[in-house]
């Protein structure tokens, strides 16, 4: 399905592909815009079900009804844009935008900390959570922590910092997510979807058994035979236990994702669109 609308030629370069970058990206295509997006070689989402970024493994993936396909380069990128995709790239420095040209980047890596985005790399730059300050080193930030203020755009000034405390969700917070008790290559035995109870064996590392911290659903997991750190966030159990929210974009990232459109039309009507 193609995209199209007011603001059918402008284009936005997001770096990431996870499932916020994507709720993201899925919001501003529906909108209308021409969406490119970058990631690194592996990504490592445990949201697989909801995220383009795992066209870089297969080649493609759909969200509700939009499809990203993989680009080999930039040139390509725009050949697919223009048949109605959204592009994804291997390319984690966004060096890409040399050639694409975007009005708008937006870095939604969800690091946690700026990974050497700044407001010359387009006419309108946005941060997607804590590690940005508007004004300096891009021209908004959008809040991501769960709350009153999710989804709020901020012109001057920074988003709430990372409490390293997962949001809540049915009432669970960090006892719903799932970490990696050592570093190796995950196998996993319960993929999303699959409903677990409290305790369930759902993957391993080696000889290691990695068990459900709660019951629920599988909301996500991370890719089988990916190599993972010790600590590193490898699941998330639902403990709502519906499992068609596995399949659909979160609450969390379509009020991201309304936070950027905001912003990007704000700096749109106020004339940025007009430089280029």
């Amino acid at each position: 399905m193609s995209s199209g609308g007011y603001f059918k030629d402008t284009r936005v370069l997001i770096r990431g592909a996870g499932d916020i970058a994507t709720g993201i990206g899925h919001r501003l295509f529906r909108s209308g815009f021409k969406v490119f997006m970058t990631e690194v070689e592996r990504p490592a989402c445990i949201r697989r079900s909801v995220a383009f970024s795992q066209a870089v493994y297969e080649g493609r993936a759909e969200v509700e009804g939009v499809t990203s396909v993989l680009a080999k380069h930039p040139r390509e990128a725009l050949e697919m844009s223009g048949r109605g995709y959204v592009p994804v790239l291997v390319d984690p420095r966004a060096k890409s935008r040399e050639v694409l040209k975007p009005t708008a980047v937006v870095d939604a890596i969800m690091s946690k900390h700026n990974l050497n985005t700044d407001m010359q790399m387009a006419c309108i730059v946005i941060g997607v959570g804590p590690g940005f300050f508007a004004g300096k080193d891009c021209h908004a930030v959008v809040e991501t922590m769960r709350g009153h203020d999710l989804g709020r755009v901020i012109y001057n000034g920074e988003a709430s910092q990372n409490t390293g405390v997962p949001g809540q969700v049915g009432g669970f917070s960090r006892e719903r997510v799932v970490y990696a008790p050592h570093c190796g290559a995950i196998k996993v035995f319960c993929d999303i979807g699959s409903r677990v109870g409290k305790d369930d064996l759902i993957a391993g590392i080696g000889k290691t058994e990695i068990t459900a911290p709660i019951a629920g659903v599988v909301r996500g997991i991370i890719r089988d035979g990916f190599v993972v750190t010790k600590g590193m966030k490898v699941g998330d159990i639902d403990p709502r236990s519906n499992a068609a929210n596995c399949y659909t974009i979160s609450d969390k990232a379509r009020a991201v994702g309304g936070g950027v459109l905001e912003a990007l039309l704000y700096f749109l009507v106020k004339g940025c669109h007009n430089q280029f």
